[in-house]
């Protein structure tokens, strides 16, 4: 049986879409995999307010995991273009390894989870790095990035 990961990104989307894009993947926890969660500019998606909203619209968990964001130091010297998104990627999957979360995260645990951050889109978002890190490692993974 293949274990379903999402992603997810709020910017750009209402609250309405964001929970119905959820509610209808079957996704039972969110796992916040960003730096800060308590930025004003997240609206709806604040830590503790997506916590609530979580539980009360969608019956789903909530959990921010540090472990899975990047460094503070390393997202801004990306948003600052001091360095490519290609460098980004090495250091962020170099931070991932360092970490060791591939023994620290149980598969099982992923299954109907959904990687959230603030980009739109997973192109370019740490979200889908992690995913398809986690991916190589566990071939029953299946990621569906949720638009």
């Amino acid at each position: 049986m293949k274990t379903k990961l999402y992603t997810i990104g709020f910017t750009g989307k209402s609250a309405e879409t964001f929970f119905e894009l959820l509610s209808k993947a079957g996704v039972t926890k969110i796992i916040d995999t960003r730096i800060n969660n308590v930025s004003q500019l997240a609206g709806f998606a604040k830590g503790a307010d997506l916590k609530y909203f979580s539980r009360q619209i969608g019956n789903m968990d909530y959990e921010h995991n540090l472990d899975y964001a990047p460094t503070k130091e390393l997202l801004t010297a990306y948003r600052d273009k001091e360095m490519t998104w290609t460098e980004y990627e090495v250091k962020y999957l170099s931070l991932l390894k360092e970490r060791d979360i591939l023994s620290t995260t149980k598969l099982k645990s992923l299954h109907k989870a959904c990687l959230l951050c603030s980009e739109h889109e997973p192109d370019h978002c740490h979200r889908r790095l992690l995913a398809d890190y986690l991916q190589k490692a566990h071939t029953s993974l299946e990621i569906i990035h949720l638009m």
